[in-house]
């Protein structure tokens, strides 16, 4: 019993936070109740719970999620033969709690845990149970178990099996007497360490109280301080006030004195320049004739220039004019030199075209264009492609069952061709531009199982734009195109 008891504290001495306030919706546990070999643990909800066992001694560990503890004491102390005691304890976050329940055996027993509505019950599995309810269910007329263990050797003598039920009956005693005496001191330290707190607040009041009376002293001579110098400072406010009064009157009288002597001053300042501003009259009409006679000399003059300029300006605007005729019939003989280069090139590309279309009509025919990553090789590609600059609208890649595709949309079918060089793939889209500048950010391909590492676009020279697709080995592809969409399929590494 006393490595139970301790085994079960060392157990348990571990850092708990307790919710202060538990949410409404946890799996409130009200009750432990055990009968015979049978322990049931009654909820509020159906219990999520995980278990474990341990030994030496015995003990089932049963954690349900979720829940917590109403009314439900610490300890059960049970000793009935089978299940030595029960201890209980929630802990976990304000966000997740967990309500432990600690089952104590006699014996290493097999244990059968089953879910009932909100209930949760453990039974002893095997002869275990009816042990139980042979060892703490006495039979009628029986007194204490020591007594009836007496009884029955009276009665049976020499018969084995009332000794051996003798016998269990006294190590039940005993063991009882232990516990009561584990009890009866675990109540006596209890009592001492209450006591012993009990002590310590009372000291703890007592100096809390001086410390408070000490507090209150310092409180009312620093009341008496502060009243000692309020009223020094309002005497001396006092003082300080009626000085300034006396310095503001004699100011007052000095500044009166100035005003005087200032409006004296101001008067003769204002005489003086009365006269001047009769004097500067006349003068400002003097000048004003005078600026009379200069404007009308200015005005003749300006107009006389601006009779000469508007000669000169027609004479340059007729200029001008011959200028941009000549430079006009220079440019309408260099758009009909243009134009014509244009219709020559024009029709050598169409040329071109045509022989190239005969050329992938007979390969088409023969079978789809392959490419090796192993080796240099070019293939070209394109049906009946106009002569407008097409635009890459779209470059992909995809994984399909069996393989790989790289794809590239654009608005119309393009003359393309295709290189390989080692474990590089390179697709030129003939007279093509990119227009969004996110076609030409780089896929990374690498993590997927592909033989695929990289694709990659660019403008390239020439008004072409090249897409560059790295390999992580050298593998053969197919490269075909249907409309505006060329595709490029690699197999997959290992088929």
């Amino acid at each position: 019993m006393r490595g139970l008891a301790v085994s079960l504290l060392g157990l348990w001495l571990v850092p708990l936070v307790a919710l202060a306030q538990q949410p409404a919706d946890y799996n409130t546990i009200t009750s432990v109740n055990v009968s015979g070999g049978t322990v049931e643990i009654s909820g509020s909800k159906k219990p999520d719970f995980n278990s474990f066992t341990m030994t030496d001694p015995p003990r089932l560990v049963i954690d349900v999620s979720g829940a917590v503890f109403k009314d439900v004491p610490e300890e059960l102390p049970v000793g009935n033969g089978t299940v030595t005691g029960i201890r209980t304890q929630a802990y976990g976050t304000e966000s997740s709690s967990i309500a432990r329940i600690l089952i104590g055996y006699e014996r290493e027993v097999e244990t059968d845990i089953q879910t009932s509505g909100n209930k949760l019950v453990v039974k002893v599995l095997g002869s275990g149970g009816g042990a139980v309810v042979a060892q703490v269910t006495p039979s009628e007329g029986q007194g204490t178990p020591a007594q009836g263990a007496t009884a029955a050797n009276t009665q049976a003598g020499s018969n084995a099996q009332d000794a051996a039920r003798a016998a269990a009956s006294d190590r039940e005693a005993q063991e009882k007497a232990v516990k009561a005496a584990a009890d009866a001191a675990r109540a006596e330290r209890e009592a001492q360490e209450k006591a012993a707190a009990e002590a310590t607040a009372r000291a703890k009041a007592d100096a809390d109280a001086e410390k408070k009376r000490q507090e209150e002293a310092q409180a009312a001579a620093k009341r008496q301080d502060e009243e000692r110098r309020a009223s020094e400072q309002a005497a001396a406010a006092e003082k300080k006030r009626q000085e300034e009064e006396a310095q503001a009157a004699a100011k007052r009288a000095e500044d009166e004195r100035r005003a005087t002597a200032q409006a004296a001053v101001d008067q003769k300042r204002q005489q003086e320049a009365d006269a001047k501003t009769a004097a500067e009259e006349k003068r400002a009409a003097a000048q004003a004739a005078a600026e009379e006679r200069q404007a009308a000399a200015k005005t003749a003059a300006e107009q006389k220039r601006a009779a000469a300029q508007t000669a000169s300006e027609a004479k340059r605007l007729k200029d001008e004019e011959r200028q941009a005729a000549a430079q006009a019939r220079r440019e309408e003989q260099q758009s009909a030199r243009e134009a014509a280069a244009d219709q020559k090139r024009q029709r050598a590309a169409e040329a071109r075209e045509r022989r190239e279309q005969a050329v992938a009509a007979r390969e088409s025919r023969a079978r789809p264009s392959q490419g090796s990553a192993a080796a240099e090789s070019r293939e070209s590609g394109g049906g009946a492609v106009s002569s407008r600059r097409k635009t890459m609208t779209q470059i992909g890649f995809q994984q399909q069952s069996d393989s790989s595709r790289v794809f590239v949309r654009t608005n119309e079918p393009v003359r393309y061709t295709v290189g390989t060089s080692g474990n590089q793939v390179v697709l030129e889209l003939e007279n093509t531009r990119v227009v969004e500048s996110n076609n030409t950010l780089p896929l990374d391909t690498h993590f997927f199982p592909s033989a695929v590492s990289r694709v990659e676009a660019f403008s390239g020279a020439g008004q072409t734009v090249r897409v560059v697709i790295q390999l992580k080995q050298g593998v053969r592809y197919e490269t075909r195109q249907e409309g505006g969409l060329i595709t490029l399929d690699f197999p997959r590494p290992g088929r």
